[in-house]
């Protein structure tokens, strides 16, 4: 049943006082998401009109208000929640051979105090490209920046054998130390906010020849891109304090990326990004594939929070609320996601929406 996977959560309530099972709302607000609707009231509504169909709220003739649903999800404490649906996504993860991890961050832009503040809660998830399933996510306290808190998301994943990948931000070393400690493998964004390291790995570049190169077009509508990959031995760094400062250093690699816009007049577009990787895998085209995974969280999981299931347009705030609901925005996604139609995101949602037995098809598929 679909309930199970929320079975592991702890009750915040006094359970002989209450009218309305915890497994049953939280299995509410899921459908409420994974039929495009997206706020408590709309969970009041799926409950009143639909909760029956699931084998919800069979025992009681009442049906929870939008203020029960408020209160209860934001008294669940997060870490709950997390476990649920972070376990469930494992057991996917454990019959992959190759793991690819993308760490990103990403604020909720509804959480602000006021529309358009700049403060509001901020999160960095883990993310398993290659099924897109959320791994595990991580809050970033108030007056602290990303850093301090990737080492709290490590500390929660299972990593032995995977490789991460993080943007500049987080290309720390101890961050770097502490993959490698796990068991995992490191492929990290290099940037200005490590100077030192850019410059050694420019001259690399700029001296040497690379050890494999990859390179491969794309058109989509009125786009061209092509991205040429290169990689190159770390020992050829000059400056060894710099190549030693960093665990196991075996790999740089750079990304040079030329896109053409057709529609625009063949306007053109060139960027050249770097990285270091602890791996020594000299396969231009495998960490063309990870550089290119590591985007994509943009717009396979960050755009469709917000686009597809309106994350930015939140305002819950209460408590662990932002952060409970945001893992239930992401479990529905991945439901979605599981779909083998050709339907759009959105338009699975109308469907489920629409048609019972397609929702109910969904939820089987991804083992509900």
């Amino acid at each position: 049943m679909l309930i199970k996977i929320f079975d592991g959560i702890k009750d915040p309530r006094k359970i002989d006082v209450c009218t309305y099972e915890l497994g049953d709302l939280l299995a509410i607000a899921l459908l409420t998401y994974l039929t495009g609707r997206k706020d408590y009231k709309d969970m009041a509504l799926f409950a009143k009109y639909r909760s029956r169909e699931f084998g919800l709220l069979h025992y009681t003739e009442e049906s929870p208000s939008n203020d029960t649903f408020e209160r209860v999800i934001g008294a669940i404490g997060r870490d709950f929640m997390e476990e649920c649906v972070v376990k469930h996504g494992n057991k996917i993860m454990d019959s992959m051979n190759e793991k690819h991890i993308a760490l990103d961050g990403k604020k909720q832009r509804g959480t602000a105090p006021r529309l358009g503040d700049e403060k509001g809660d901020y999160q960095l998830n883990a993310w398993a490209t290659e099924n897109s399933i959320i791994l595990g996510q991580e809050k970033v306290k108030d007056k602290e920046n990303e850093i301090p808190a990737y080492p709290r998301l490590l500390d929660k994943l299972f990593i032995k054998g995977a490789t991460v990948s993080i943007d500049a931000m987080g290309t720390q070393v101890d961050i770097a130390q502490k993959i490698i400690d796990k068991g995992g493998h490191y492929f990290l964004a290099v940037k200005e906010n490590q100077g030192s390291l850019l410059a050694e790995c420019k001259d690399v570049i700029k001296y040497n020849k690379p050890v494999s190169e990859h390179s491969e077009t794309d058109k989509e509508h009125a786009r061209v891109e092509t991205r040429k990959v290169s990689i190159y031995d770390a020992s050829l760094m000059e400056d060894k304090d710099i190549l030693n400062r960093w665990p196991s250093l075996k790999t740089i690699v750079c990304v040079q990326t030329q896109t053409v816009h057709v529609s625009e007049g063949g306007r053109t577009e060139q960027a050249i990004r770097y990285y270091i990787s602890d791996d020594d895998f000299h396969l231009a085209k495998y960490f063309g594939e990870v550089a290119r995974a590591h985007w994509a969280i943009e717009n396979k999981l960050h755009w469709h929070l917000d686009v597809t299931l309106g994350e930015d347009d939140c305002r819950a705030r209460k408590n662990n609320a932002s952060e409970n609901l945001s893992m239930l925005r992401k479990l529905a996604l991945q439901i979605l996601t599981n779909a083998d139609d050709n339907l759009s995101m959105q338009k699975r949602m109308v469907r489920a929406s629409l048609d019972s037995d397609y929702l109910t098809g969904l939820l089987k598929k991804y083992g509900f």
